[in-house]
């Protein structure tokens, strides 16, 4: 399953963009480090389900369409600066972050949180200086975890007979970081790991943390942004997004209070003369905030980080091509996330390991033609493995 780290300085709206994505209890305040231990729930990536191309008609597995895929969200403690020397709960927030296949960077669109995450005035810090600053500290981090064992690293690789390449990949192999991670890196800094001065090795360590541990960062709290903060802050390559507003509308549609599906851009309120003045206005200025920023942004980020960022894709495994169903007669059961450039073999390991090792051959539903083992699947693709495994 594909996981997700939510990170940033204390007091940025971490929990409240974890808690709106998952539903799951989370401690929020207003406070530095709320979070101590690391929160772990379930997220949800939306998509169109293949039933509408394919004519199927009230089909299970959606709302009309749309469905929702798992996938883990982990929310970490709060980062200060200087975290990868143990400031604040630095070693362990990094820790928390092994797992992760990306990190959304969250940072306080509204100004009203100091470097630290103590709370100031609205708009007297200025956001986009927390821009880069996770990167940095994990940059650090992994630069750390090398720099104090480097002698050792090449020692190993001479012994071994290993390139440094694969001694370094084999170093920080906990984090989740491959033998092809390194060697882009390498490649993108130019440097040689065996000559490396201590800046070139640093170098290395952003381009290996940009490649394994992709960012992308959000301005939350932006509905509460000064004007100039903003029109500031639309000048940067980040997301926006209000998690305090998707919290609340989970929160009314979960009550029956309204109809919401989660990264919609509007909402429709149930029975409006049921709900008090306060109600009806919160609810109204929520909308508000969608229609400036084409949603609350909680589920935008989550399905831009995954599809965009991660590059992946969906696909719908069957076992009968004509009924597009499984065993059981149960109509497009699976939607799995798959990486973009896997094959149906790859698919056929990812449904399990027995059908991979026993794949014969595969079959597009759309078409119902077989295609080759090597084929590229695409997004959307509804397809049928066949196996001497059941």
């Amino acid at each position: 399953m594909i996981n997700l780290a939510i990170a940033g300085k204390p007091n940025c709206g971490k929990s409240t963009f974890f808690a709106a994505a998952t539903m799951a209890p989370a401690e929020i305040a207003n406070y530095p480090f709320t979070t101590i231990d690391a929160n772990n729930g379930v997220a949800y990536v939306r998509i169109n389900c293949a039933c509408k191309e394919l004519g199927i008609q009230n089909c299970p597995a959606c709302t009309n369409g749309v469905r929702f895929v798992q996938i883990g969200l982990i929310d970490v403690a709060g980062l200060v600066p200087d975290a990868h020397k143990g400031r604040g709960l630095g070693n362990k927030f990094l820790d928390n972050l092994r797992e992760a296949d990306a990190i959304i960077h969250i940072i306080d669109g509204s100004g009203s949180t100091d470097a630290e995450g103590n709370p100031v005035d609205k708009g007297s810090h200025d956001p986009a200086g927390d821009i880069g600053f996770v990167e940095s500290e994990m940059k650090m981090w992994v630069y750390g975890l090398l720099e104090k064992n480097w002698q050792k690293i090449q020692r190993s690789a001479q012994q071994k007979n290993y390139s440094v390449e694969d001694t370094v990949a084999e170093q920080l192999g906990g984090l989740s970081i491959t033998p092809e991670h390194v060697a882009d890196a390498v490649r993108i800094t130019d440097i040689s790991l065996k000559s490396c001065t201590d800046e070139e090795l640093i170098e290395f360590c952003g381009a290996l943390v940009e490649l394994s541990k992709p960012f992308r960062v959000v301005a939350n709290k932006a509905d509460c942004a000064p004007p100039e903060l903003l029109e500031a802050l639309k000048q940067q390559d980040i997301s926006f997004s209000s998690a305090a507003g998707e919290l609340a509308l989970r929160k009314a549609e979960d009550a029956g209070l309204i109809t919401y599906i989660p990264g919609d851009p509007d909402f429709t309120i149930k029975e409006p003369e049921k709900l008090n003045k306060a109600q009806n206005a919160g609810l109204e200025a929520i909308r508000n905030v969608m229609k400036t920023f084409g949603g609350t942004g909680v589920q935008q980020t989550i399905n831009g980080v995954v599809f965009d960022l991660l590059d992946m894709i969906v696909v719908f495994p069957v076992e009968d091509e004509n009924k597009f169903c499984d065993g059981k007669d149960r109509i497009l059961p699976d939607a799995f996330l798959m990486k973009r450039g896997s094959t149906p073999h790859d698919l056929a390991y990812q449904v399990h390991s027995d059908i991979g090792d026993g794949f014969l051959y595969a079959v597009d539903a759309k078409t119902k033609m077989r295609i080759k083992e090597s084929h590229e699947l695409k997004n959307g693709d509804v397809i049928k493995i066949v196996s001497t495994k059941k």
